[in-house]
C-alpha cells in the first residue's frame, strides 16, 4: 500500500495556514497578489500539491499580518506527539 505524501503532521501545518488566511479575512487572489504570485501558488499549497519552505511561511504569515513567531507557535501546539518524516 502507498504511503501517503504528506504526514499528519504537514496536514496540521496546512491547517494553521488556511485557517490563519481564512481569519484574515483574505482569499487566495488578495494573500497570492500581496506576495506577488499567481492565485495558483496559493491554491498549490493549500491542497498540499507544493511544500512550503520556512521563508515563504514568514513572507505569507506577514503578508496575512500575522506575526510568524506566533502562527508557528500554533503549528507547534497542533502537531501530533509523535512526527514521522
Amino acid at each position: 500500500m502507498p504511503k501517503s505524501v504528506f504526514s499528519d503532521a504537514y496536514a496540521q501545518f496546512l491547517g494553521v495556514l488556511i485557517e490563519a488566511r481564512k481569519e484574515a479575512g483574505v482569499t487566495q487572489v488578495e494573500l497570492a497578489r500581496a506576495l506577488g504570485r499567481p492565485q495558483p501558488f496559493i491554491s498549490y499549497i493549500e491542497t498540499g500539491e507544493r511544500r512550503v519552505d520556512l521563508i515563504e511561511f514568514c513572507a505569507i504569515a506577514r503578508a496575512l499580518k500575522v506575526d510568524p513567531e506566533v502562527l508557528f507557535a500554533e503549528v507547534v501546539r497542533r502537531l501530533p506527539a509523535k512526527i514521522t518524516i
